[in-house]
Protein backbone atom coordinates (compact mmCIF):
# COMPACT_ATOMS: atom_id res chain seq x y z
CA UNK A 1 0.00 0.00 0.00
CA UNK A 2 2.63 2.19 -0.91
CA UNK A 3 5.37 3.71 -2.98
CA UNK A 4 8.58 4.11 -2.04
CA UNK A 5 11.32 5.68 -3.01
CA UNK A 6 14.86 5.82 -2.49
CA UNK A 7 17.43 7.58 -3.97
CA UNK A 8 21.62 7.24 -4.19
CA UNK A 9 24.46 8.60 -5.96
CA UNK A 10 27.84 9.40 -5.78
CA UNK A 11 30.64 11.65 -7.42
CA UNK A 12 33.91 11.87 -7.78
CA UNK A 13 33.83 15.92 -7.44
CA UNK A 14 32.00 17.91 -5.08
CA UNK A 15 28.53 17.88 -6.18
CA UNK A 16 25.59 20.33 -5.25
CA UNK A 17 22.46 17.78 -5.26
CA UNK A 18 19.13 17.79 -3.64
CA UNK A 19 16.28 14.95 -5.51
CA UNK A 20 12.64 14.63 -5.56
CA UNK A 21 9.65 13.50 -7.23
CA UNK A 22 7.04 15.61 -8.72
CA UNK A 23 4.01 13.29 -8.43
CA UNK A 24 0.59 15.40 -8.55
CA UNK A 25 -2.24 13.64 -6.60
CA UNK A 26 -5.90 13.94 -6.16
CA UNK A 27 -6.65 11.65 -3.55
CA UNK A 28 -10.73 12.03 -4.69
CA UNK A 29 -9.66 10.21 -8.17
CA UNK A 30 -8.72 11.55 -11.68
CA UNK A 31 -11.74 13.24 -12.35
CA UNK A 32 -12.19 14.36 -8.30
CA UNK A 33 -12.07 18.33 -8.90
CA UNK A 34 -10.07 20.22 -6.98
CA UNK A 35 -8.18 19.10 -3.85
CA UNK A 36 -9.55 22.33 -1.51
CA UNK A 37 -11.55 20.11 0.38
CA UNK A 38 -8.61 17.33 1.08
CA UNK A 39 -7.39 17.89 4.49
CA UNK A 40 -3.85 18.26 4.85
CA UNK A 41 -1.50 18.02 7.97
CA UNK A 42 2.50 19.05 8.18
CA UNK A 43 5.03 18.50 10.90
CA UNK A 44 6.68 21.79 10.45
CA UNK A 45 6.96 24.92 12.46
CA UNK A 46 8.31 27.15 9.60
CA UNK A 47 8.92 27.39 6.21
CA UNK A 48 10.80 29.33 3.43
CA UNK A 49 9.66 32.24 2.35
CA UNK A 50 9.75 33.54 -0.90
CA UNK A 51 9.75 36.78 -3.41
CA UNK A 52 7.47 37.92 -5.65
CA UNK A 53 9.51 35.39 -8.50
CA UNK A 54 9.64 32.13 -6.00
CA UNK A 55 13.55 32.48 -4.84
CA UNK A 56 13.69 31.80 -1.53
CA UNK A 57 14.68 34.51 0.69
CA UNK A 58 16.60 32.99 3.12
CA UNK A 59 13.94 33.78 6.05
CA UNK A 60 12.29 30.99 7.66
CA UNK A 61 9.23 32.06 9.11
CA UNK A 62 7.03 30.55 12.09
CA UNK A 63 3.65 28.84 10.58
CA UNK A 64 2.28 29.63 13.69
CA UNK A 65 -1.05 32.76 13.27
CA UNK A 66 -0.45 31.97 8.72
CA UNK A 67 -2.30 30.30 6.54
CA UNK A 68 0.67 27.90 6.37
CA UNK A 69 0.05 26.88 9.97
CA UNK A 70 -1.00 23.22 8.65
CA UNK A 71 0.19 21.87 12.26
CA UNK A 72 -3.38 20.77 13.11
CA UNK A 73 -5.32 18.91 10.22
CA UNK A 74 -7.31 21.86 7.95
CA UNK A 75 -8.61 21.95 4.47
CA UNK A 76 -6.16 22.86 1.92
CA UNK A 77 -8.40 25.37 1.03
CA UNK A 78 -9.38 26.98 4.34
CA UNK A 79 -6.78 29.61 4.28
CA UNK A 80 -5.91 29.52 0.47
CA UNK A 81 -7.14 32.78 -0.74
CA UNK A 82 -6.22 34.74 2.41
CA UNK A 83 -4.96 37.79 1.67
CA UNK A 84 -1.14 37.47 2.52
CA UNK A 85 1.83 38.35 0.87
CA UNK A 86 3.28 34.83 1.09
CA UNK A 87 0.22 33.02 -0.90
CA UNK A 88 -0.15 36.25 -3.39
CA UNK A 89 3.95 35.63 -4.32
CA UNK A 90 3.39 31.39 -4.57
CA UNK A 91 -0.26 32.10 -6.55
CA UNK A 92 -1.19 29.55 -3.28
CA UNK A 93 1.20 27.49 -1.23
CA UNK A 94 3.85 26.46 -3.81
CA UNK A 95 6.52 26.75 -0.66
CA UNK A 96 9.07 24.20 1.15
CA UNK A 97 7.68 23.53 4.77
CA UNK A 98 11.12 22.73 7.42
CA UNK A 99 10.56 19.17 9.68
CA UNK A 100 9.87 20.29 12.84
CA UNK A 101 12.08 17.63 14.15
CA UNK A 102 14.76 16.71 11.60
CA UNK A 103 17.40 14.22 12.64
CA UNK A 104 18.01 12.74 9.44
CA UNK A 105 15.89 9.65 10.32
CA UNK A 106 12.16 8.45 8.21
CA UNK A 107 9.62 10.03 9.65
CA UNK A 108 6.15 11.70 8.38
CA UNK A 109 5.96 14.66 7.77
CA UNK A 110 3.10 15.30 5.91
CA UNK A 111 -1.20 13.40 6.05
CA UNK A 112 -3.63 14.19 2.99
CA UNK A 113 -7.02 12.92 2.88
CA UNK A 114 -9.70 13.05 0.42
CA UNK A 115 -12.81 14.76 1.40
CA UNK A 116 -15.16 12.39 -0.96
CA UNK A 117 -12.96 9.09 -1.10
CA UNK A 118 -12.05 8.45 1.90
CA UNK A 119 -8.70 7.78 0.98
CA UNK A 120 -5.51 8.89 2.85
CA UNK A 121 -2.17 9.73 2.09
CA UNK A 122 1.14 9.59 4.53
CA UNK A 123 4.44 11.03 3.78
CA UNK A 124 7.31 10.32 4.97
CA UNK A 125 10.75 11.43 4.82
CA UNK A 126 14.27 11.44 5.44
CA UNK A 127 14.88 14.86 3.89
CA UNK A 128 14.40 18.23 6.15
CA UNK A 129 11.66 19.55 3.88
CA UNK A 130 8.70 19.02 2.05
CA UNK A 131 7.62 21.51 -0.79
CA UNK A 132 3.90 21.93 -0.98
CA UNK A 133 2.41 23.06 -4.27
CA UNK A 134 -1.33 23.68 -5.09
CA UNK A 135 -1.63 23.25 -8.79
CA UNK A 136 -1.29 27.33 -8.82
CA UNK A 137 -0.82 27.09 -12.37
CA UNK A 138 -2.67 24.20 -13.99
CA UNK A 139 -5.43 25.92 -16.12
CA UNK A 140 -7.42 23.46 -17.98
CA UNK A 141 -5.34 23.15 -20.84
CA UNK A 142 -3.61 19.47 -19.58
CA UNK A 143 -5.83 16.83 -20.14
CA UNK A 144 -5.21 13.19 -18.59
CA UNK A 145 -7.27 9.99 -18.62
CA UNK A 146 -10.63 10.35 -20.56
CA UNK A 147 -10.06 13.23 -21.81
CA UNK A 148 -10.50 15.18 -18.31
CA UNK A 149 -9.09 18.92 -18.24
CA UNK A 150 -6.82 19.83 -14.93
CA UNK A 151 -7.99 23.04 -13.49
CA UNK A 152 -6.26 25.14 -11.32
CA UNK A 153 -6.05 23.38 -7.97
CA UNK A 154 -6.91 20.01 -9.66
CA UNK A 155 -4.33 18.64 -7.11
CA UNK A 156 -1.54 18.79 -4.69
CA UNK A 157 2.42 18.26 -4.93
CA UNK A 158 4.13 17.14 -1.73
CA UNK A 159 7.46 17.16 -3.01
CA UNK A 160 10.24 15.93 0.24
CA UNK A 161 13.68 17.02 -0.24
CA UNK A 162 16.35 19.54 0.96
CA UNK A 163 15.47 23.42 1.26
CA UNK A 164 15.40 25.13 -2.18
CA UNK A 165 17.94 26.86 -3.25
CA UNK A 166 20.52 25.64 -0.26
CA UNK A 167 23.62 26.27 -2.13
CA UNK A 168 22.99 29.78 -1.60
CA UNK A 169 21.65 29.76 2.08
CA UNK A 170 24.97 28.45 4.09
CA UNK A 171 22.96 28.73 7.49
CA UNK A 172 20.13 25.88 5.70
CA UNK A 173 21.16 22.10 5.76
CA UNK A 174 23.57 21.59 3.07
CA UNK A 175 22.95 19.88 -0.42
CA UNK A 176 26.89 19.36 -0.96
CA UNK A 177 27.98 15.77 -2.14
CA UNK A 178 31.65 15.19 -0.91
CA UNK A 179 33.70 13.42 -3.26
CA UNK A 180 33.62 9.62 -2.68
CA UNK A 181 30.66 10.06 -0.32
CA UNK A 182 27.26 8.90 -1.04
CA UNK A 183 23.70 11.12 -1.14
CA UNK A 184 20.69 8.86 -0.06
CA UNK A 185 16.84 10.05 0.50
CA UNK A 186 14.04 7.67 1.41
CA UNK A 187 10.64 9.08 0.55
CA UNK A 188 7.09 6.97 0.90
CA UNK A 189 3.61 7.87 -0.12
CA UNK A 190 1.66 5.42 1.96
CA UNK A 191 -2.10 4.85 1.48
CA UNK A 192 -4.80 3.75 3.17
CA UNK A 193 -8.53 4.96 3.73
CA UNK A 194 -10.00 7.15 6.54
CA UNK A 195 -11.34 5.01 9.58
Amino acid sequence: NNLSIQYSATSDKKTVINLTNHAYFNLNGYDGGDVLGHTLQINADKFTAIDENSIPTGELPLVAGTPFDFTAEKTIGKDIEEDFPQLKNGMGYDHNFCVADYDGTLKTIAVAKADKSGIKMEVKTTEPGVQLYTGNFLDGTVKGKNGISYPQRASVCLETQHYPDSPNKAHWPSVVLEPGKTYTSHCIFQFGVVK
